[in-house]
């Protein structure tokens, strides 16, 4: 789904040429119906299956963006030689990345591009989000989480974000607790790089977002195209990249290049 920053996120989804916007469509009985037909966001060839959230086998195989060093980006191996698309990775890692923390079902630290801010935050139903550093490219970001998520998590708890059981924290005051904390491995990293390689970010000010949702689901129950075609029900809300129904969640990124028919 595409996102924009307001007070509620503003959430539209992409059908065919249309983007459809959801936030009017709350409190309303929706029906999403997949018809069987996939085809890879990349080449845009019909596929039987899905791999990476919507690429088909040949591109899951053949493109840089879905290596395993995107995921894990301190295992990258540009330097040797092996990269599957040196000239994709020097526009996409070979670039500024942000470190933030972030409060999704709880503290996490992440990486992400400048021009991901703040989608990234969305996507994983962050409820605050601060960027504490700036670094010369993904290599870099992916040393520096690995060391912060020594200390807090990198990872999100989607059942807790979507019952929303987070509590508001104070993330200036844990980002300089973590900088204090991972002083020596920070400044080891910064010192195999030059000058700029990391930017600290000590003015930076913490974002604060709210989902347009009405009622949290006190139990998870995740929809699946690929068991049932079919997802009905009142649509209650919308976190993450998740439609919350009063039946059940479904996460619509799992399903990008799923054929699928939106009934009102």
């Amino acid at each position: 789904m595409e996102t924009e920053l307001a007070s509620p996120v503003s959430y539209r989804l992409p059908l065919s040429e249309e983007l459809v916007d959801l936030n009017p469509l709350i409190g309303r009985q929706v029906t999403l119906r997949y018809n069987g037909q996939i085809f890879c966001i990349h080449c845009r060839r019909k596929t039987n299956k899905s791999f990476n959230q919507g690429y088909c086998y040949p591109c899951f195989t053949r493109l840089a963006q879905c290596d395993m060093c995107i995921m894990k980006p301190e295992t990258c191996h540009y330097d040797k030689g092996t990269c599957r698309e040196p000239e994709w990775a020097q526009q996409f890692c070979f670039q500024p990345h942000y470190v933030y923390l972030a409060n999704s079902s709880g503290i996490k630290v992440g990486i992400t591009r400048q021009n991901q801010i703040p989608t990234r935050w969305i996507d994983q139903g962050a409820v605050q989000a601060l960027p504490i550093m700036k670094v010369q490219s993904r290599y870099i970001s992916g040393l520096v989480e690995v060391v912060i998520a020594n200390h807090v998590s990198d990872k999100t708890s989607w059942q807790r974000m979507l019952k929303n059981q987070v509590e508001r924290i104070d993330l200036p005051a844990i980002r300089d607790e973590l900088l204090i904390e991972c002083e020596n491995e920070l400044a080891d990293i910064a010192g195999r790089f030059d000058e700029a390689a990391i930017e600290y970010l000590p003015d930076a000010e913490a974002v604060d977002i709210d989902y347009p949702v009405e009622v949290y689901p006190a139990k998870v129950k995740s929809f699946n195209f690929d068991k049932k075609a079919e997802v009905t029900g009142v649509l209650q809300g919308i976190k993450g990249q998740y439609l919350i129904f009063d039946s059940g969640v479904i996460n619509i990124r799992k399903f990008a290049g799923y054929e699928v028919e939106l009934l009102l």
